[in-house]
Protein backbone atom coordinates (compact mmCIF):
# COMPACT_ATOMS: atom_id res chain seq x y z
CA UNK A 1 0.00 0.00 0.00
CA UNK A 2 1.36 3.42 -0.99
CA UNK A 3 1.46 5.87 1.90
CA UNK A 4 0.66 9.54 1.43
CA UNK A 5 3.09 12.15 2.75
CA UNK A 6 2.37 15.82 3.20
CA UNK A 7 4.57 18.66 4.32
CA UNK A 8 3.57 19.81 7.81
CA UNK A 9 3.13 23.46 8.81
CA UNK A 10 2.55 24.82 12.31
CA UNK A 11 0.61 27.94 13.19
CA UNK A 12 1.37 29.64 16.51
CA UNK A 13 -1.46 32.11 16.92
CA UNK A 14 -4.71 33.05 18.65
CA UNK A 15 -8.04 31.32 18.17
CA UNK A 16 -10.88 33.20 16.43
CA UNK A 17 -14.27 31.87 17.49
CA UNK A 18 -15.87 33.20 14.29
CA UNK A 19 -13.44 31.20 12.17
CA UNK A 20 -12.26 34.04 9.96
CA UNK A 21 -8.79 34.81 11.31
CA UNK A 22 -6.09 33.37 13.55
CA UNK A 23 -5.67 29.63 13.95
CA UNK A 24 -8.88 28.85 12.08
CA UNK A 25 -7.91 30.89 9.01
CA UNK A 26 -4.42 29.41 9.10
CA UNK A 27 -5.64 25.81 9.15
CA UNK A 28 -8.04 26.48 6.26
CA UNK A 29 -5.21 28.10 4.31
CA UNK A 30 -2.87 25.18 4.96
CA UNK A 31 -5.46 22.69 3.72
CA UNK A 32 -6.22 24.74 0.60
CA UNK A 33 -2.49 24.95 -0.17
CA UNK A 34 -1.87 21.24 0.14
CA UNK A 35 -0.04 20.93 3.45
CA UNK A 36 -0.86 19.32 6.79
CA UNK A 37 -1.78 21.99 9.34
CA UNK A 38 -1.06 21.98 13.07
CA UNK A 39 -1.71 24.57 15.75
CA UNK A 40 -0.32 25.98 18.97
CA UNK A 41 -2.92 28.32 20.47
CA UNK A 42 -1.58 31.42 22.23
CA UNK A 43 -4.91 32.97 23.20
CA UNK A 44 -8.64 32.25 23.06
CA UNK A 45 -10.71 35.11 21.72
CA UNK A 46 -14.46 35.67 21.75
CA UNK A 47 -15.08 37.52 18.50
CA UNK A 48 -17.21 37.76 15.40
CA UNK A 49 -17.27 39.90 12.27
CA UNK A 50 -18.22 42.92 14.37
CA UNK A 51 -15.28 42.83 16.79
CA UNK A 52 -13.50 41.21 19.73
CA UNK A 53 -15.44 40.75 22.98
CA UNK A 54 -12.93 38.96 25.21
CA UNK A 55 -9.41 37.52 25.19
CA UNK A 56 -7.89 34.89 27.46
CA UNK A 57 -4.18 34.19 27.03
CA UNK A 58 -3.03 30.59 27.31
CA UNK A 59 -0.75 30.00 30.29
CA UNK A 60 3.00 29.79 29.59
CA UNK A 61 3.02 26.16 30.80
CA UNK A 62 0.31 25.07 28.36
CA UNK A 63 1.91 27.05 25.54
CA UNK A 64 5.26 25.30 26.10
CA UNK A 65 3.54 21.90 26.32
CA UNK A 66 1.78 22.46 22.99
CA UNK A 67 5.04 23.39 21.29
CA UNK A 68 6.90 20.37 22.65
CA UNK A 69 4.05 18.01 21.76
CA UNK A 70 4.08 19.13 18.13
CA UNK A 71 7.84 19.26 17.57
CA UNK A 72 8.58 15.96 19.32
CA UNK A 73 6.18 14.00 17.11
CA UNK A 74 5.59 15.91 13.86
CA UNK A 75 8.43 18.38 13.29
CA UNK A 76 6.96 21.09 11.04
CA UNK A 77 8.55 21.94 7.73
CA UNK A 78 7.54 25.57 8.31
CA UNK A 79 6.16 27.67 11.15
CA UNK A 80 3.86 30.68 10.98
CA UNK A 81 3.67 32.98 14.01
CA UNK A 82 0.66 35.25 14.43
CA UNK A 83 -0.93 36.83 17.49
CA UNK A 84 1.30 36.64 20.58
CA UNK A 85 0.47 39.33 23.09
CA UNK A 86 2.43 38.64 26.31
CA UNK A 87 6.12 38.86 27.13
CA UNK A 88 6.18 35.41 28.76
CA UNK A 89 4.56 33.78 25.71
CA UNK A 90 7.01 35.41 23.33
CA UNK A 91 9.97 34.28 25.45
CA UNK A 92 8.72 30.69 25.47
CA UNK A 93 8.18 30.66 21.72
CA UNK A 94 11.66 32.04 21.14
CA UNK A 95 13.23 29.48 23.46
CA UNK A 96 11.47 26.51 21.86
CA UNK A 97 12.15 27.68 18.30
CA UNK A 98 15.84 28.12 19.07
CA UNK A 99 15.84 24.60 20.51
CA UNK A 100 14.02 22.89 17.61
CA UNK A 101 15.31 25.15 14.79
CA UNK A 102 12.61 24.76 12.11
CA UNK A 103 13.85 25.53 8.61
CA UNK A 104 11.25 28.18 7.73
CA UNK A 105 9.62 30.73 10.04
CA UNK A 106 7.12 33.32 8.80
CA UNK A 107 6.26 35.94 11.42
CA UNK A 108 3.21 38.15 11.06
CA UNK A 109 3.75 40.88 13.70
CA UNK A 110 0.14 41.35 14.78
CA UNK A 111 0.57 44.71 16.47
CA UNK A 112 -1.74 47.21 14.79
CA UNK A 113 -5.12 46.52 13.20
CA UNK A 114 -6.09 47.80 9.77
CA UNK A 115 -8.16 50.42 11.61
CA UNK A 116 -4.97 51.69 13.26
CA UNK A 117 -5.87 50.32 16.71
CA UNK A 118 -2.97 49.01 18.81
CA UNK A 119 -3.22 45.27 19.55
CA UNK A 120 -0.15 44.68 21.72
CA UNK A 121 1.37 46.27 24.82
CA UNK A 122 4.63 48.18 24.44
CA UNK A 123 6.68 45.71 26.50
CA UNK A 124 5.38 42.78 24.43
CA UNK A 125 6.09 44.69 21.23
CA UNK A 126 9.70 45.17 22.25
CA UNK A 127 9.97 41.48 23.17
CA UNK A 128 8.39 40.43 19.87
CA UNK A 129 11.26 42.01 17.94
CA UNK A 130 13.58 39.48 19.60
CA UNK A 131 11.90 36.83 17.42
CA UNK A 132 12.64 38.69 14.18
CA UNK A 133 16.20 37.35 13.73
CA UNK A 134 14.76 33.80 13.93
CA UNK A 135 12.36 34.47 11.07
CA UNK A 136 12.95 33.99 7.37
CA UNK A 137 10.47 36.79 6.70
CA UNK A 138 8.23 39.13 8.67
CA UNK A 139 5.02 40.51 7.14
CA UNK A 140 4.05 43.87 8.69
CA UNK A 141 1.22 45.99 7.36
CA UNK A 142 1.79 49.71 6.85
CA UNK A 143 0.81 50.66 10.40
CA UNK A 144 3.07 47.97 11.86
CA UNK A 145 5.91 48.98 9.54
CA UNK A 146 5.64 52.53 10.88
CA UNK A 147 5.44 51.42 14.51
CA UNK A 148 8.45 49.11 14.18
CA UNK A 149 10.54 51.93 12.74
CA UNK A 150 9.43 54.38 15.47
CA UNK A 151 7.36 56.56 13.17
CA UNK A 152 3.83 57.96 13.54
CA UNK A 153 1.19 55.36 12.77
CA UNK A 154 0.27 56.97 9.44
CA UNK A 155 3.81 57.83 8.33
CA UNK A 156 4.05 55.37 5.41
CA UNK A 157 2.55 57.28 2.50
CA UNK A 158 4.16 55.94 -0.65
CA UNK A 159 6.62 53.44 -2.12
CA UNK A 160 9.66 55.47 -1.11
CA UNK A 161 8.50 55.42 2.52
CA UNK A 162 7.97 51.65 2.29
CA UNK A 163 11.48 51.08 0.94
CA UNK A 164 13.15 53.20 3.60
CA UNK A 165 11.27 51.56 6.46
CA UNK A 166 11.65 48.00 5.14
CA UNK A 167 15.38 48.49 4.60
CA UNK A 168 15.74 49.81 8.16
CA UNK A 169 14.11 46.66 9.57
CA UNK A 170 16.15 44.35 7.35
CA UNK A 171 19.39 46.05 8.35
CA UNK A 172 18.50 45.89 12.04
CA UNK A 173 17.20 42.32 12.32
CA UNK A 174 18.62 40.47 9.30
CA UNK A 175 15.31 38.90 8.26
CA UNK A 176 13.50 39.54 5.00
CA UNK A 177 10.67 42.06 5.28
CA UNK A 178 7.44 41.81 3.27
CA UNK A 179 5.77 45.20 3.68
CA UNK A 180 2.09 44.79 2.87
CA UNK A 181 0.58 47.68 0.94
CA UNK A 182 -3.05 46.77 1.37
CA UNK A 183 -3.93 50.31 2.40
CA UNK A 184 -3.16 51.53 -1.12
CA UNK A 185 -6.71 51.48 -2.45
CA UNK A 186 -6.04 51.19 -6.19
CA UNK A 187 -3.62 48.24 -6.21
CA UNK A 188 -2.57 45.52 -3.76
CA UNK A 189 1.16 46.27 -3.84
CA UNK A 190 3.62 44.57 -1.48
CA UNK A 191 7.36 45.09 -1.11
CA UNK A 192 9.96 42.44 -0.30
CA UNK A 193 13.26 43.65 1.10
CA UNK A 194 16.04 41.11 1.60
CA UNK A 195 19.71 40.56 0.81
CA UNK A 196 18.93 40.74 -2.92
CA UNK A 197 17.46 44.24 -2.58
CA UNK A 198 13.86 45.20 -3.31
CA UNK A 199 11.19 43.27 -5.16
CA UNK A 200 7.70 44.61 -5.77
CA UNK A 201 4.66 42.35 -5.98
CA UNK A 202 1.71 43.88 -7.78
CA UNK A 203 -1.76 42.47 -7.37
CA UNK A 204 -5.40 43.21 -8.04
CA UNK A 205 -7.24 45.32 -5.47
CA UNK A 206 -10.49 43.50 -4.73
CA UNK A 207 -13.28 45.85 -3.67
CA UNK A 208 -14.99 44.13 -0.72
CA UNK A 209 -15.75 44.84 2.93
CA UNK A 210 -15.08 41.20 3.84
CA UNK A 211 -11.37 41.27 4.61
CA UNK A 212 -11.26 39.67 8.06
CA UNK A 213 -8.15 37.49 8.27
CA UNK A 214 -6.30 38.70 5.17
CA UNK A 215 -2.97 39.06 7.01
CA UNK A 216 -3.28 35.64 8.62
CA UNK A 217 -4.14 34.06 5.29
CA UNK A 218 -1.26 35.63 3.38
CA UNK A 219 1.41 34.70 5.94
CA UNK A 220 0.06 31.15 6.24
CA UNK A 221 0.01 30.68 2.48
CA UNK A 222 3.63 31.88 2.32
CA UNK A 223 4.59 29.35 5.02
CA UNK A 224 2.77 26.56 3.19
CA UNK A 225 4.64 27.26 -0.04
CA UNK A 226 8.01 27.52 1.72
CA UNK A 227 7.35 24.12 3.30
CA UNK A 228 6.80 22.68 -0.18
CA UNK A 229 10.26 23.81 -1.25
CA UNK A 230 9.48 26.99 -3.15
CA UNK A 231 11.66 30.08 -2.88
CA UNK A 232 10.53 33.04 -0.80
CA UNK A 233 9.73 35.05 -3.91
CA UNK A 234 7.74 32.18 -5.45
CA UNK A 235 5.95 31.60 -2.15
CA UNK A 236 4.88 35.24 -1.93
CA UNK A 237 3.64 35.23 -5.54
CA UNK A 238 1.54 32.11 -4.97
CA UNK A 239 0.27 33.35 -1.60
CA UNK A 240 -0.88 36.64 -3.14
CA UNK A 241 -2.66 34.77 -5.92
CA UNK A 242 -4.43 32.59 -3.36
CA UNK A 243 -5.43 35.62 -1.28
CA UNK A 244 -6.81 37.40 -4.34
CA UNK A 245 -8.88 34.34 -5.18
CA UNK A 246 -10.24 34.05 -1.65
CA UNK A 247 -11.22 37.74 -1.67
CA UNK A 248 -12.64 37.68 -5.21
CA UNK A 249 -15.04 34.89 -4.28
CA UNK A 250 -16.89 37.58 -2.28
CA UNK A 251 -18.12 35.32 0.48
CA UNK A 252 -20.70 37.17 2.61
CA UNK A 253 -21.05 35.90 6.18
CA UNK A 254 -21.89 37.95 9.27
CA UNK A 255 -22.94 41.55 9.75
CA UNK A 256 -19.50 43.22 9.82
CA UNK A 257 -16.17 42.66 8.09
CA UNK A 258 -16.65 39.06 7.08
CA UNK A 259 -14.13 36.28 6.38
CA UNK A 260 -12.51 35.21 3.13
CA UNK A 261 -13.55 32.16 1.14
CA UNK A 262 -10.57 29.91 1.83
CA UNK A 263 -12.26 27.06 -0.01
CA UNK A 264 -12.93 29.00 -3.22
CA UNK A 265 -11.11 26.37 -5.30
CA UNK A 266 -13.34 23.52 -4.15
Amino acid sequence: MIEKHLKAVLSIAGSDSSGGAGIQADLKTFLANGVYGMSVITAITAQNTLGVRAVMNVTPEVLAAQLDAVFEDIPPDAVKIGMVSTVDSIKIIGDRLKHYQPQHIVLDPVMVATSGSKLIADDARDELTNLFPLAEVITPNMFELAALTDQPIDAIKDKDDMELAARKLFDEYGCAVLAKGGHFKSVATDLLCNADGFQWFYGEHVETKNTHGTGCTLSSAIAANLAKGRSLSQSIERAKKFLTGALSSRLSIGHGSGPLDHGFMI
